[in-house]
């Protein structure tokens, strides 16, 4: 037997030895990003080892979401293993949708990061297991701005982002100054709005959660991202988010990208270097928070087959299954999740936006403030946040798109909230 299979083997067995030795199912929805797709073939060895069969349902963002959120809702039984967030998990597991986790010692959950621990859990409590976790910053294509005579820095101006963004925006050339998120939906382009705002001074909702989307800051924070993006960004950018906007970065087409830290795993041009997200003159909330984690739906019949798989595919064991790989290596490991991940001088040697993206992961700042009286940064943490975000965000992509003026775009905005935040009873 090879190296290889005997460490797969080993490393399966040491998360799922418990396993019954007759072939089982699971059903597992996830989001079609690349850590989530690179999963399926590191897990051919877990099924080769236990004999658990597993139906992988791969789908877009913000159709995951919908379904997902509709079959645990109701207890339609469609999955085993969900893919959720830090949005969802502390909320459906105070409200008993999701089962809550726990795992054995050598899982060694106190190496888990404690703001990915923190967020996927509630009273202590950890709901959703994270399989990558992730902040925000910017990846910006160094050869170009060197060519153009600027610079990016640290948690730098939006004035001097968009100076950047007009200097190497070379649309005659097939380069666009920045690659931004506009597709609606509220884990799609309201997460970076949200930051825009927030570093901005805005806020979702006040102390008394009464939207604020009509206020000033929000005015200028949006009059701010169409500028940007509609003078500097490409063409039709009100479809793109994470997928689309990756896809034109490794064509050579983005000279600048802020989102997900995660993306920089992705990255296949040369000559990228990585900043800490810009803000307005607030620095706060400038860089959100996320984790795609894995969790059970409540009343699973597969419940205890479902978290032996998570407790594997979260593990550091499952890391280094993914190091070691044939097909990935070092440089597409999940990050995000564990402190030990960073201490391999392996992964520091393959990764090198591995500093950039710890320092985001620990600035990000999800507390609720005096400004913002929610716990989140580009969300808040109640129940009825995904229909208000989703309905914000048609408005701002109508706004991008120059369907809508910005103030009509707001005026609608805020009236969908209230109505909203009203009807659920919060004033």
């Amino acid at each position: 037997m090879n190296k290889l299979k005997t460490t797969f083997l080993g490393l399966s067995m040491c998360a799922a030895s418990a396993l019954t030795a007759h072939a089982q199912e699971l059903t597992i929805a996830i989001v079609n990003n690349g850590h989530m797709i690179n999963m399926q073939k590191v897990a051919e060895a877990y099924t080769a080892d236990t004999g658990v069969k597993l139906n992988w349902v791969s789908l877009e963002e913000g159709v995951l979401r919908e379904q997902v959120t509709s079959d645990t809702a109701t207890g339609g039984g469609q999955y085993d293993i969900i893919n959720i967030g830090m949005q969802e998990a502390p909320i459906w597991g105070a409200a008993g949708w999701i089962e809550p986790l726990e795992f054995g010692a050598e899982y060694d959950i106190d190496d888990m990061l404690p703001a990915i621990r923190n967020g996927l859990s509630h009273e202590g409590t950890l709901y959703a297991a994270p399989f990558y976790g992730e902040s925000s910053m910017v990846m910006y294509r160094k050869d170009l701005t060197d060519a153009a005579g600027v610079s990016i820095a640290d948690n730098d101006s939006w004035d001097n982002i968009k100076a950047a963004a007009m200097a190497i925006h070379n649309p005659d050339a097939g380069v666009y100054g920045a690659c931004l998120r506009g597709k609606p939906g509220w884990g799609d382009n309201m997460a970076f709005i949200t930051t825009v705002v927030n570093s901005f001074g805005g806020a979702w909702f006040d102390k008394d959660m009464r939207p604020t989307i009509d206020s000033d800051e929000w005015r200028a924070a949006i009059n701010f991202y169409v500028d940007l993006l509609g003078n500097y960004g490409p063409p039709g950018s009100e479809g793109n988010s994470f997928n689309e906007i990756l896809a034109l970065y490794n064509e050579g087409k983005c000279g600048m990208w802020i989102d997900a830290t995660i993306a920089a795993s992705f990255l296949e041009v040369d000559g990228v270097a990585y900043a800490q997200s810009p803000n307005a003159g607030n620095p706060v909330g400038a860089n959100w928070l996320w984790a795609w984690a894995m969790a059970v739906p409540a009343g699973s019949p597969n419940s205890d087959e479902a978290k032996k798989f998570i407790e594997w595919a979260t593990s550091k064991d499952y890391i280094k299954a993914v190091a070691m790989h044939p097909e990935f290596g070092w440089g597409s490991v999940p990050t995000g999740t564990r402190a030990s991940t960073y201490a391999y001088p392996e992964f520091k040697a393959a990764a090198a936006f591995a500093g950039a993206e710890m320092a985001a992961i620990e600035s990000a700042a999800p507390e609720a403030t005096d400004l913002k009286p929610y716990v989140g940064v580009q969300f808040a943490a109640i129940p009825e946040f995904p229909e208000v975000g989703s309905a914000v965000a048609q408005e701002m992509a109508a706004a991008l798109s120059g369907a809508k003026s910005v103030d009509d775009a707001l005026a609608a905005s805020q009236a969908a909230a209230d109505a909203i935040m009203s009807e659920a009873g919060y004033y």
